[in-house]
Parts: C-alpha cells; sequence; structure tokens
C-alpha cells in the first residue's frame, strides 16, 4: 500500500526482529506467563456463578454434544465451542479456562507488536515495548489470569482487524470484526470505525456483508448440533436486557447521574438515544476529518503512512473510550479495548499522548479494584474514575483535532488526492478499493 510516494506496507522481513529481540521477547513472554499463573488458583465470581456451571453442563452432557441445547448460557457459541473442547482434557476446568484466555493474551499482544511494527519497521524496540505493555497492562493480567474472563479474545480479534485496515485489506477486515462479534456483543464498541472506514473508501461496502457472514458460520455447527437458529443469532438481543443499573463499577458518565431507586428505566432508553446520537456526531466529525486531511496529503508531516496510521488508530482510540463511557449499563470490564487501544495510541503519539494510558488504567483498573478487591472498595471513588476516562477522552479527542485541523493545501494538489498516487486511487485505501475506485 503507498500514500504520497511511500510505502506503508511492511515486507515480512521488515517485521521479522532479529535475534537479541527474539530473545528479549522470550524473556517477555516468560515473564508475563509468571504473573499469570501466580493467579490461577483463585477463584472469581464469574467462574463461580457462571463460567463454572456451564463448564460443568458441558462436561456432564457430552462436550460439543450439550451445544445442541445451547440455552444454558447467555454466551455465543464460538466461546462455548472452546470451553466444549476443554471438557474434554484432563486438567482443571478452571485452569483450562483461564489458560486459553492467557493465550489470547500472546495473540493480542501478537497484534499489538505488527500494528506498531507496520509503521516502525526499521525500529523493532518500539513494537516490542508496546506488546509488552499490553501483556502487562494490570486489566490485561487480572482479566485473564484472575477473573477467567474472555475480553481478550474479542480483542485480540478487533486488533486483528484494525490491522488490515491499516494494510487497507477490506474483506480481512470486516471478516476479523465479524469473529470479534462472534465472541462478545462488546466488540461493537469499535464498529464505528467500521463505518468511518467505508464513508472515507478505505472499506468498501460490499466488504460489510464479511461480518454477518462469520457471525452465522461459527453459529452454523451449533445449529447443525440442534440448537435453535434463531435463539442464537439474538442472544445479544437478550443481553442487552439482562442488567437494569445505569453502571456496575464503569468508569462512565453515570457515576455522575442520580437517579431514584425504581426510576432508572426511562433513563436507561434516553441515555442509549443520546449515546448514539453522539456516537455518530462522532463519526461524522471524523469522516470530515480525515476527509480534510485527504485534501491536504502533501502538507509535509500529513502524507504517507503516519497520516494513514492516524487515520485509523486516533478514531479507533476516540470511540473505544467514548461508546462505553456515554452508554448505560456498563460494567467495568468493558473498557477493555480502549486499554489495548490507549497504548497503541501512545506509542504511534508519544510527545503528546504518553500519559493517556496511564488515564485510562487509572480509570479502568481502579474500577476493577472495586470488584476484586471488596477491602479496598471503600476507598475508591468512582466519580473520581468516571473523571479520569473523560480526561482520557478529551486528550484523544484533542489530539485528533490537530492531526487532522484545518490547514492550507500544498500548492498544485488536487483536493482529496495524494501527491504521486495513482489517479482515481484512495488516500491510503488498500489495492481492492483503489481497483474499484478506477
Amino acid at each position: 500500500m503507498s500514500a504520497g510516494g511511500r510505502s506503508v506496507e511492511v515486507s515480512a522481513e521488515a517485521e521479522r526482529p532479529g535475534l537479541e529481540w527474539v530473545l528479549w521477547g522470550v524473556s517477555v513472554v516468560s515473564a508475563a506467563l509468571l504473573v499469570r499463573a501466580l493467579l490461577l488458583e483463585y477463584e472469581s465470581p464469574d467462574w463461580y456463578f457462571f463460567l463454572g456451571p456451564w463448564y460443568r453442563y458441558l462436561e456432564e452432557n457430552g462436550g460439543f454434544h450439550a451445544l445442541g441445547g445451547a440455552d444454558f448460557s447467555d454466551y455465543n457459541v464460538p466461546y462455548l465451542y472452546l470451553l466444549a473442547a476443554l471438557s474434554y482434557l484432563p486438567v482443571p476446568a478452571m485452569t483450562a479456562v483461564k489458560c486459553v484466555s492467557i493465550l489470547f493474551d500472546l495473540l493480542l499482544a501478537s497484534y499489538a507488536y505488527r500494528i506498531v511494527a507496520s509503521w516502525r519497521p526499521q525500529r523493532p524496540g518500539r513494537a516490542f515495548g508496546a506488546a509488552a505493555t499490553v501483556l502487562f497492562l494490570p486489566t490485561v493480567v487480572t482479566n485473564s489470569g484472575w477473573w477467567a474472563q474472555a475480553d481478550g479474545i474479542f480483542t485480540a480479534f478487533l486488533l486483528g482487524g484494525v490491522l488490515h485496515l491499516l494494510r487497507g485489506r477490506s474483506w480481512w477486515a470486516c471478516s476479523f470484526f465479524g469473529l470479534a462479534l462472534a465472541f462478545k456483543l462488546q466488540a461493537v464498541f469499535l464498529f464505528p470505525l467500521l463505518l468511518v472506514a467505508v464513508l472515507t473508501r478505505r472499506v468498501t461496502w460490499r466488504s460489510l456483508l464479511a461480518v454477518p457472514a462469520v457471525y452465522v458460520a461459527l453459529d452454523l455447527p451449533a445449529i447443525l448440533l440442534g440448537a435453535d437458529p434463531w435463539r442464537l443469532l439474538t442472544v445479544y438481543v437478550r443481553q442487552t436486557g439482562t442488567y437494569q443499573d445505569l453502571t456496575l463499577n464503569a468508569p462512565s458518565v453515570y457515576q455522575f447521574v442520580s437517579v431514584p431507586s425504581g426510576e432508572e428505566d426511562p433513563v436507561r432508553k434516553a441515555g442509549v438515544l443520546v449515546a448514539g446520537g453522539l456516537v455518530l456526531a462522532l463519526v461524522a466529525l471524523a469522516v470530515r476529518a480525515v476527509r480534510g486531511a485527504a485534501d491536504r496529503a502533501g502538507r509535509p508531516g500529513r502524507a504517507g503512512g503516519a497520516d494513514a496510521t492516524s487515520a485509523v488508530l486516533l478514531p479507533a482510540a476516540v470511540f473505544a473510550i467514548a461508546v462505553p463511557f456515554l452508554l448505560p449499563s456498563m460494567h467495568e470490564r468493558y473498557f477493555y479495548v480502549a486499554d489495548v487501544l490507549s497504548v497503541l495510541v501512545a506509542f504511534h503519539r508519544p510527545r503528546q499522548l504518553w500519559y493517556l494510558p496511564v488515564l485510562v488504567q487509572l480509570a479502568s483498573f481502579g474500577s476493577y479494584l472495586k470488584f476484586i478487591a471488596p477491602s479496598v472498595a471503600p476507598y475508591l471513588s468512582m466519580p473520581a474514575h468516571g473523571a479520569l476516562m473523560l480526561l482520557a477522552l478529551i486528550a484523544v479527542l484533542r489530539v485528533a483535532a490537530r492531526e487532522f485541523g484545518p490547514g492550507p493545501a500544498p500548492e498544485g494538489a488536487v483536493p482529496g488526492t495524494v501527491p504521486g498516487a495513482v489517479p482515481g486511487a484512495v488516500p491510503g485505501a488498500g489495492p481492492e478499493v483503489r481497483a474499484a475506485a478506477q
């Protein structure tokens, strides 16, 4: 892929680290696994009330055959496939489930490395630093090692989608977003990024078909085993009505909202509408900003791979923070995508946003402590955590506004084009989008 005459497609050789970095990576991974191993024996309430009973049901009812009646769980079946496969192994149940989540932590870090390496192929240290930071984020360590949760699974697929967006691979990007959605509904927090990518012609409209196609394809095995197709296709609709509280320890705007007991429902419904409107407004602003940046693509510091990366990463970070911040009934874990993307953005814009993951972690992990450390809970201020997350959102919005802010187009530049690009090509887009534009 090229933009402004500069290549932003990274060859396999450019991504391949030297021996010293491989040894460094093995050391970091070993340390990350050791930290998580220390947490394996702890049983979280989520395991006791949900994951453990689901696992035992699968174990007692024939593993994969039990998926013919998938109504024992409120998760979509792709995650249940993993639990069913584990039920055949002679491994303690909780350890096995946690180990799967930990393996996806490694995949998550791998995608973090590849995303950073895509714009800094000659500096593997920065890519390794991003991967290591992601591996040791308190929320990432706790989510898999203590909580036995699966947020790292769908987030790893979202990062895969972001990587393919950066490389202009529409179908691959949408397929990975479909994989993420099939595992957890919270993947939709990043779906506004796909809408921005489509409206800025980085992604073709028809490639969006990959999202439902992947979702349905992953449900087919369970349907063949006898599961109710309608129940599987509407599992997320039922999930949205599970919790009625305005916030479940999430550092969101609802930490500042006080409603009399029993009157939460009208506020929840209004909150969803307001959040939807604000997110659409952010989408419109992002589309306008990215298109405006394309008009100034020949301006020094605007053309090339850095600009293409900003057009993906900065909106991604904005949506990952803004959507769960604005929506009601969010859990503390729902900022997991923001936790990870804040690190990538900090490595992309270290001078402006080095502190972003600090703000996000203080808010996000501080909210975790409310749940995982009851003895500490009385000393925590949830409105303070909400304020920290709001500061993080303002910080990334401010940098995005500067990045894509107004400025004069270079002399001789044609609006909406990148100097040196093929006529009719789309700035920052991949081969399939450029071909469609010609």
